[in-house]
């Protein structure tokens, strides 16, 4: 298998977490309807996805540095088809955050194994590269997922919308089964598979390593908050229709895109956190400033571009960064550096609802983006380097 056909599939897998949590954003004020439930119940089922993806990810890790990236990427897959199944079925609002979640749980694999899959085959400045490809298509599933949500949703119902997540499992699990192993018998661990969890002890105790996941995690924090509350900050405070607010969502994509690309051309890569982690403060800070003031919704959506194009710089930066600082465990810090995010996220979507909720999304921007600041400041007290070729 050629390497562009490689990192073609793993981009796949890589986007799949990120449209888990934000595939169905558009339809989320039908799903109050159906359910009859509250914004803040339905929000719930965000949360359940994102604590899915974080759970999944720990447990994924260390079951593939036992049993290889293969067999549970695999089984995951088809695990998923399932869940999706059970959405779709579903008819009250409970059992769907059950199987939100248990989407969740199984759709974790393909964002740490392709990861690991990454640090298995490739070396030096290559490393760097695809995590930065990976991380790219990372940050703009979540702007492009409501997009092919939003059209699919128009054109059918919102358990057409979950078919086609679905669809998608499935296919991902017929192309992966031609994926070979990258992690040869003897790299395994040779325990049994419960006590590969102690795998994270000296994973977590690496400072190093935890300072840049900490500042990709709440960086993506920011990201989630405003993602959570935009389908009813789009559709409910500016009037736009449901395929209108994923139209504009996916502009937002641009400022993604051109950070990661940014970082792709940077050769030392520790030079890059002060401008993403301060400018991330500023411009979270003029965002919310324009919904404070009720500013016209093009100044709006054009100060969210720099927005999240310090976003696009702070996840490749981070995630290559953290992973340099770590030498063996690989799998289980890739699991980390996935789960993390999400965990935050999970707890960020669901206080997005509470009260006034434009306070309280740019609150939680604001918050996640001072946290970055400091973070960066933190970092400074260690020497962290590009992987050279």
């Amino acid at each position: 298998m050629s390497r562009k056909t490689l990192v073609f599939i793993l981009g796949n897998l890589t986007a799949f977490g990120p449209f888990i949590t934000d595939f169905y954003l558009p339809c989320l004020p039908e799903l109050t309807a159906y359910f009859s439930a509250s914004a803040s119940m339905i929000q719930l089922s965000l949360t359940a996805g994102m604590l899915g993806l974080a759970v999944g990810q720990l447990l994924v890790g260390p079951v593939s540095d036992k049993y290889g990236r293969r067999r549970p990427l695999l089984w995951c897959l088809l695990l998923f088809v399932l869940a999706t199944a059970g959405c779709m079925l579903s008819t009250s609002i409970r059992p769907f955050v059950f199987f939100r979640m248990l989407q969740g749980l199984t759709g974790a694999a393909g964002l740490v194994i392709s990861k690991a899959i990454i640090a298995d085959s490739f070396t030096g400045r290559d490393v760097a590269r695809y995590f930065a490809v990976l991380a790219a298509v990372q940050g703009v599933a979540p702007i492009v997922a409501p997009v092919v949500g939003g059209v699919a949703f128009s054109l059918t119902s919102w358990q057409g919308t979950f078919g086609v997540l679905g669809a998608w499992a499935l296919g991902l699990l017929v192309v992966c089964r031609r994926l070979r192993e990258t992690l040869d018998e003897k790299d395994r661990l040779q325990m049994p598979v419960r006590k590969t969890f102690r795998c994270y002890v000296p994973v977590v105790t690496n400072g190093k390593y935890l300072v840049m996941n900490l500042l990709q995690s709440f960086s993506s924090a920011a990201l989630i908050a405003y993602i959570s509350a935009s389908p009813f900050i789009f559709q409910q405070h500016f009037g736009l229709t449901p395929l209108q607010y994923s139209i504009c969502f996916a502009g937002n994509a641009l400022g993604l895109v051109a950070g990661s690309s940014v970082v792709m051309k940077i050769r030392r890569l520790p030079s890059a956190t002060p401008w993403c982690s301060a400018g991330l403060f500023v411009t979270g800070l003029l965002m919310s400033v324009a919904l404070w003031l009720e500013w016209p919704f093009f100044l709006f959506e054009l100060l969210l571009v720099p927005m999240l194009f310090c976003v696009g710089m702070i996840t490749p930066v981070g995630i290559t960064l953290a992973l340099n600082s770590v030498t063996e465990n690989r799998g289980s810090a890739s699991a980390l550096l996935g789960a993390l995010p999400f965990l935050l996220g999970g707890i960020v979507a669901p206080l997005t609802g509470l009260g006034n909720m434009i306070r309280s999304m740019t609150a939680l921007v604001l918050l996640c983006s001072a946290v970055c600041l400091g973070l960066y400041l933190c970092s400074r007290r260690w020497n962290y380097s590009t992987p050279e070729s």
